[in-house]
């Protein structure tokens, strides 16, 4: 099993012949991803050559999907333009569509987000690394040679802790790994992701990467709370960000205690999660779990 994604997902590329989507299809296609097509409008009906692989480009989503059985998009374009791209996938109805965009403007992103819940269609991102479930398929720019399969499930808002998080625990393996992007607003949650690893029959223990700003980590530890009965370790970065400043990631400000990576520690240990101050001490906390599992 995985969360989101697995062997079956069929996977499509909008920009898929810009440089960012050409190298990270490249990169998809190696780690073993069903990549079914790219769309781009402009160059309709050509194929472009990954190595052995002939990928056909479609001009919409729903050309793709009509033609291959798309269920997966990942979308690789400009700022200005990934309005467009995603209320395209949303409007053709794909289920899961994986934004790796950075620097989307936040209007737009509340307005997709929206639709998309409207429509029911799963979002993850922007400003993500995306989702890999390992050996089985890797969605967007998380390295697929880090880690191998195993039972463990992350969930972070940081890109390269994602990234040193599965390092960390490579020896253990991972069911699936979601980056779920450090913007205001993103379409999956802590929360979501969190409910997907708990109802996954091969997730032993879950790894919660938050960090400073907004109240998202501490409504993750009430969700936590009521209704994760698997062993969950967390990770806050940020507990050296000085108050006031926006470190990183758009969403990562702190006003006044609100926000902090200390409130947020202490509503997950209250919850039950322990909690490590820095990814290293985090990953020896889930070591010692899966140890004595």
């Amino acid at each position: 099993m995985a969360i989101f994604l697995t062997e079956a997902s069929k996977v499509i590329v909008q920009g898929m012949t810009g440089s960012e989507g050409t190298k990270h299809t490249t990169r998809m296609l190696a780690s073993g991803t069903n990549v079914v097509g790219g769309v781009n409008p402009r160059k309709a009906g050509t194929t472009v050559a990954f190595g052995e692989t002939e990928v056909p480009v479609f001009g919409s989503v729903a050309d793709a999907m009509a033609q291959t059985g798309a269920d997966v998009s990942v979308i690789f374009v400009p700022p200005a333009h990934t309005k467009g791209a995603v209320v395209e996938a949303i409007d053709a109805g794909i289920p899961l569509v994986v934004i790796i965009t950075e620097g989307v403007p936040v209007a737009d992103t509340a307005e997709f987000f929206a639709y998309a819940q409207d429509k029911g269609v799963r979002l993850v991102g922007p400003n993500c690394p995306g989702l890999i479930s390992p050996g089985k398929s890797n969605v967007g720019i998380i390295p697929a040679d880090i880690t191998g399969p195993g039972r463990v499930g992350l969930v972070s808002k940081s890109g390269t802790l994602t990234y040193q998080m599965m390092y960390e625990l490579r020896d253990f393996g991972f069911s699936s790994a979601v980056g779920i992007g450090g913007d205001p607003i993103i379409g999956t949650t802590h929360i979501d992701a969190l409910a997907a690893f708990e109802a996954d029959p091969d997730t032993d223990l879950i790894v919660m990467i938050g960090e400073i700003g907004g109240d998202a980590e501490e409504r993750a530890a009430a969700y936590i709370k009521e209704n994760v009965t698997k062993p969950v370790v967390g990770y806050v970065a940020g507990f050296t960000a000085p108050e006031g400043k926006t470190m990183g990631h758009a969403g990562a400000i702190v006003s006044g205690s609100s926000g902090t990576a200390e409130a947020k520690k202490v509503a997950l240990e209250a919850a039950g999660v322990k909690v490590g101050k820095t990814p290293s001490e985090t990953a020896a906390l889930a070591r010692e779990i899966l140890a004595g599992a």
